[in-house]
C-alpha cells in the first residue's frame, strides 16, 4: 500500500503542463506525448497565411511601382524635351508590363485590396498622361515627315509631269 502512495505522490507533485507552449525542441531525455488539442496554433495559421499575403501585396505593389517609375521617367523625359531611346524605354515598359500581368493573373484574389485599387488607378493616370505625350511626339514626327517627302518630291521633279496648275503655283 505504501507504494501506491509514493506513487499517488509523485503524480499529484507533476508540474500542469501548458500544452500550447510545448514545442518540438525538447530536452535530450523528455519524451513528448502526442496530444489532441483543439485548434492549436490556428491563430499562427492565420498568422502565417496573413503574412504570406502581405508578402504577395507587396510583391505586386513594387512590381506596379517600378512599372510606374518606367512611365513617369519617360513622361517627363517626353514633357522636358530630352533626347529618349523609346527602344529602350519601350522594352522596359514592356517587361515590367509583363511583370505586373504575371503577378495579377497569379494573384487575383488581391484585386479587391484598396492599396492595390488605388496603385492601379494612380498608374492608369500615368499611363494615359504618357499615352497623350507619345502621341503628340507622333504627331508631330508624321508631320515633319510629310513635310521632308513634298521637299525630296519638289527637289527630285523638274516639273515634267506635273500639270500647268502646279507651275503656275496654284
Amino acid at each position: 500500500m505504501q507504494a501506491h502512495e509514493g506513487a499517488a505522490a509523485l503524480v499529484m507533485e507533476q508540474p500542469v503542463v501548458d500544452t500550447e507552449a510545448m514545442t518540438t525542441a525538447a530536452a535530450p531525455g523528455d519524451a513528448l506525448l502526442p496530444v489532441l488539442l483543439s485548434n492549436v496554433g490556428g491563430e499562427v495559421a492565420n498568422e502565417g497565411a496573413d503574412t504570406a499575403r502581405s508578402d504577395e501585396v507587396r510583391g505586386l505593389l513594387a512590381a506596379i511601382r517600378r512599372l510606374e517609375s518606367i512611365v513617369e521617367e519617360e513622361t517627363v523625359a517626353l514633357g522636358t524635351g530630352k533626347k529618349i531611346d523609346f527602344d529602350e524605354f519601350s522594352a522596359r515598359k514592356s517587361r515590367s508590363m509583363l511583370e505586373f500581368v504575371r503577378l495579377m493573373r497569379a494573384r487575383m484574389h488581391l484585386g479587391g485590396e484598396v492599396e492595390i485599387t488605388e496603385e492601379i488607378q494612380r498608374l492608369r493616370e500615368k499611363l494615359e498622361r504618357n499615352r497623350s505625350l507619345l502621341e503628340m511626339h507622333y504627331d508631330a514626327v508624321r508631320e515633319v515627315a510629310t513635310i521632308i517627302v513634298k521637299a525630296i518630291r519638289d527637289a527630285e521633279s523638274d516639273g515634267t509631269y506635273t500639270g500647268r496648275a502646279a507651275q503656275d503655283g496654284r
